[in-house]
């Protein structure tokens, strides 16, 4: 029917809804959007917060299940609670948990958590390959930096309490060993004051002060760098240490591979200790090698004093190491012969002719073959003059040159004139010092 004005129900989405007929308002069909609580300015209610999670309950063969994955660490953290919940209270799961952490144990052995000392080396090697550096460290300041490098990183490591442990420096005068208590903190105060004598050839600060004497000997310059210490040193002498090391690489860089023939003066010997008024002299470059073997000697010492693993240096630092000691060998040995310490000589030549010679066979990384002259150190040393044969490993050497083990204990082999011998190892023996 058409016209009518009368309304017809219609569904809608809640149930019947009346339309409007002709003259009256239709009934919205969608509701208003409705006003959000942001808009209105008041503060917005905390979210509900979220029940505790309760504890995983699992059967005991579920539990017994996840002990290999407990072990090898692969539960997640609510299963690994429920695990070491039970472990407590089942006597059986916690024997096979134990045998399987020992089986992951031999599956995965631990590793030293001390980075390879060789890692320095490398990752530098790789970075100035890539992009030289403007400006070179000289090759014979370079075991210097790495070994200062090294020890840096050891003291880095240890606790205050540590750097008084005791440590007794050893080294070797005349006819048998002597020693020095120190602490590690008296260990760097030692190397600060006699790296100073090459920071003081170089043009840089004396540590021991302005009115220091110039040259004193290595041992004379510690003993004063402790006189002057009002109090035990402390961790406080590592930043000076530090800086001073930097300061020489950084130095001796800028003045090029040419400044490694400038003396470094180390002082002049007493009277009957190889020769009245004898002036101790090394070329720069040799000095450095010389402060990089102490280096590594002296924290040698510090990691025995606080139970530290220490390595060698890598073998081309240690072979500059050995190359120095023995150039110095004849000197030394003629320094000896002058003091009635040693065999006199049997065979005088001119300098440079061949004489006597002794094959010093060093083995192992970093070594090699060195003929020392006997009766003089302007002899040349040849293979065709050799009358002795001395074979030792490269590490043992240096500790002998160090004074930390006996002429006596030092030869693995040796072969010939047994005096000749006997010098020579009590030579290498005297190259050490405080």
């Amino acid at each position: 029917m058409t016209g009518s004005d009368r309304s017809e129900p219609v569904e809608g989405p809640d149930g019947p809804e009346e339309r409007g007929g002709q003259g009256s308002p239709a009934v919205p069909r969608i509701p208003p959007p409705r006003s959000s609580v942001e808009d209105t300015g008041l503060p917005l209610p905390d979210p509900p917060a979220d029940p505790p999670p309760g504890p995983l309950v699992l059967e005991h063969p579920v539990l017994k299940s996840l002990l290999g994955a407990w072990a090898l660490a692969a539960c997640s953290t609510e299963e690994a609670a429920a695990v070491e919940e039970h472990l407590g209270e089942c006597g059986p799961c916690a024997e096979e948990a134990l045998r399987l952490r020992d089986a992951v144990g031999l599956l995965h052995p631990e590793e030293s958590l001390d980075l390879d000392p060789g890692l320095r080396t490398r990752v530098l090697e790789s970075c100035l390959g890539r992009r030289p550096p403007r400006i070179p460290v000289p090759e014979w300041a370079v075991p210097y930096d790495a070994e200062s490098a090294r020890l840096d990183a050891l003291l880095r490591d240890i606790g205050d309490s540590e750097w008084h442990a005791p440590v007794r420096l050893r080294w070797f005068e005349e006819g048998g060993p002597v020693s020095r208590k120190t602490t590690v903190a008296g260990v760097i105060g030692h190397l600060l004051a006699v790296d100073g004598l090459v920071g003081t050839a170089l043009g840089l600060g004396d540590p021991l002060g302005p009115k220091a004497k110039e040259p004193q000997l290595p041992a004379d310059r510690t003993e004063a760098y402790w006189r002057a210490s009002y109090f035990p040193p402390t961790r406080a002498v590592r930043g000076p240490w530090r800086d001073q090391t930097h300061e020489l690489i950084r130095t001796v860089s800028f003045a090029g591979d040419g400044s490694g023939r400038m003396p470094v003066p180390y002082g002049t010997m007493p009277d009957g200790a190889g020769g009245p008024g004898r002036r101790i002299e090394l070329p720069l470059r040799d000095a450095m090698v010389d402060r990089a073997f102490e280096c590594w000697i002296h924290a040698g010492d510090i990691a025995d004093a606080v139970a530290y693993p220490y390595d060698p240096p890598a073998p081309r630092h240690l072979h500059r190491m050995i190359d120095l000691a023995a150039r110095m060998l004849p000197g030394t040995l003629a320094g000896r012969r002058r003091a009635g310490l040693a065999s006199p000589s049997r065979d005088l030549v001119a300098a440079g002719a061949p004489g006597r010679s002794l094959r010093l066979e060093i083995e192992g990384l970093g070594g090699g073959e060195w003929f020392i002259p006997l009766d003089s150190p302007g002899a040349a040393a040849s293979a065709e003059r050799e009358v002795a044969h001395v074979a030792l490993d490269g590490v043992e050497f240096c500790r002998l040159a160090a004074g930390h083990v006996s002429p006596e204990e030092a030869a693995a082999g040796q072969d010939g004139d047994r005096e000749a011998i006997r010098d020579v190892l009590f030579s290498a023996a005297s190259l050490s010092r405080m």
